[in-house]
């Protein structure tokens, strides 16, 4: 695994070219201000007077109570209180519901260069919406080696030595109608508490088959057989079958997990040996997976037939 990538910026032109924001102050230059932080900052306390510690680079989003309180505050107030919410240390200003921009404002943030934007969007579905976009951008991510497809419209993550056979694995897969995201190497990303992965550019729908070599999965099989992205919901580690290992009989082993981005991912180990059908073991791994996950285990109901049959024999 890469070094994780934590210090991630988006700055204020890519967020009003995303959204179409109208710009009321500032030239170009000002948007080149930037946020680290996926969330925004309602300035009910500035405006009062106190100045609450808050994270640095937070959006700073003005909505129907905010401007009508600007309405009621005296010229004196306004023109010490506006000078904290347009520091260096905030990336923007947002005005929702297309509100008038306070005239003393405005004279503030021009003569610092800071950008006012406004919206016609409701206040709540802004914070939605930016808090969204902003998450995805600035989510944590890195790279695994490994090989990602969605089964049975699970994202399945397989993970193993090289030459324990993933990508034919996956080409299998694909041929009973299952999808590819990713060969040889994930990007992964941590959004929402959730990891999600896609391909690296670079190699998005190609696959590697060694004794083939390159091969273009859509070209082939059709751009059905490819998807962007997907959560990944399982992690299947392929490793050499061992005669005297002790594997998984059962069913009713503690659950074991992968750790990715800090995020816990429920995780299965396959022994891989020749005969053994790798693509149909990943099928029914997943289909167990997702029928555990209704409720049902196979584990209890074997459980459930040996009572039975003890209580017939000791009847």
């Amino acid at each position: 695994m890469s070094d994780v990538r934590y210090d991630k910026k988006v700055t204020i032109k890519e967020i009003v070219d995303f959204f179409k924001f109208e710009q009321l102050t500032g030239n170009e230059h000002s948007l080149e201000r930037w946020t680290v932080v996926p969330d925004v900052n309602r300035p009910g306390f500035e405006l009062c007077g106190y100045n609450d510690p808050s994270d640095p680079r937070r959006i700073v989003v003005l909505g129907n109570k905010e401007s009508q309180f600007i309405k009621g505050m005296d010229e004196k107030s306004q023109r010490e209180r506006f000078p904290v919410i347009t520091d260096g240390l905030t990336p923007a200003l947002i005005i929702t519901k297309n509100n008038d921009l306070p005239p003393i404002l405005k004279e503030v943030a021009e003569a610092s260069n800071f950008p006012i934007l406004r919206t016609n969007l409701e206040t709540y579905r802004l914070q939605t919406d930016l808090i969204t976009y902003l998450d995805e951008k600035l989510a944590p991510e890195d790279t695994l080696s490994g090989v990602l497809v969605s089964v049975h419209g699970t994202g399945v993550l397989l993970l193993g030595e090289s030459g324990m056979g993933k990508s034919e694995t996956a080409l299998d897969l694909i041929r009973d109608g299952h999808l590819l995201i990713a060969d040889d190497r994930v990007d992964v990303q941590h959004i929402h508490n959730t990891i999600y992965g896609h391909s690296p550019e670079l190699i998005k729908g190609l696959l590697e088959i060694r004794g083939i070599g390159i091969i273009d999965v859509e070209k082939m099989f059709g751009a059905a057989s490819l998807r962007d992205t997907t959560q990944i919901d399982l992690v299947i580690k392929l490793v050499p079958f061992e005669a005297d290992a002790e594997y998984n009989r059962i069913g009713d082993e503690t659950q074991r997990y992968t750790r990715i981005l800090d995020v816990l991912i429920p995780t299965i180990t396959l022994p891989v040996s020749a005969g053994r059908n790798t693509s149909v073991l990943v099928e029914s791994a997943v289909t167990n997976y997702k029928m555990q996950q209704k409720g049902y285990n196979s584990a209890d109901e074997i459980r459930r037939r040996f009572r039975e049959l003890a209580r017939k024999e000791n009847g």
